[in-house]
């Protein structure tokens, strides 16, 4: 299967802050299209209700990322083409690795919200600096697209913290 995400095209030379966001959106774009793949296979390994309903909104929501990304990309005038992430193809990886490892239920819904976390977290720390680099950058309604994503991003993050604090994380130790 061919990865149409990726453009193949030479990595792009960093000259200023406008470059690094541009390049960032682009990081971002891809990961949030890979995220689109996994999340499915989540779901279905998941067996708590609560967890499975979670892991599909966040799907719905990733959709919105895409969309949103794109808006940023023609605010700028860009083409919305995503760039290889290393960091996000390494959380895939390891998230594809683990459920292929865990034959628990209760362990599997852990380890599902531990590894959606771990993709929440890079997702905050990515949308966290675009939101202020397009206010640098004097790109308020890029700012304002990336910030909506961030919020959904915590609000996600949340979700999945205080699912594994009620009840999951108990019944995967029991």
């Amino acid at each position: 299967m061919v990865d149409r995400t990726f453009t193949g095209a030479a990595p792009m030379t960093i000259k200023n802050l406008g470059d690094l966001f541009l390049h960032t959106l682009k990081d971002v774009l891809y990961a949030e299209r890979q995220i689109l793949k996994a999340l499915p296979k989540m779901e279905r390994k998941a067996t708590d209700p609560t967890l499975k309903a979670i892991l599909s909104s966040h799907q719905e929501e990733t959709e919105d990322h895409v969309a949103r990304l794109e808006q940023v990309f023609d605010i700028l005038g860009k083409p919305a083409r995503g760039a290889k992430c290393d960091a996000m193809i390494g959380l895939v990886e390891e998230t594809e690795n683990l459920m292929a490892e865990i034959d628990d239920k209760e362990a599997m819904d852990a380890a599902l919200i531990s590894l959606a976390q771990a993709v929440e977290h890079y997702e905050i720390a990515r949308y966290g600096t675009l939101v202020a680099w397009a206010k640098q950058l004097d790109h308020a309604n890029a700012a304002a697209l990336l910030k909506e994503t961030l919020d959904q991003e915590y609000g996600a993050d949340k979700a999945l913290s205080k699912l594994a604090e009620t009840h999951l994380n108990a019944e995967a130790a029991a």
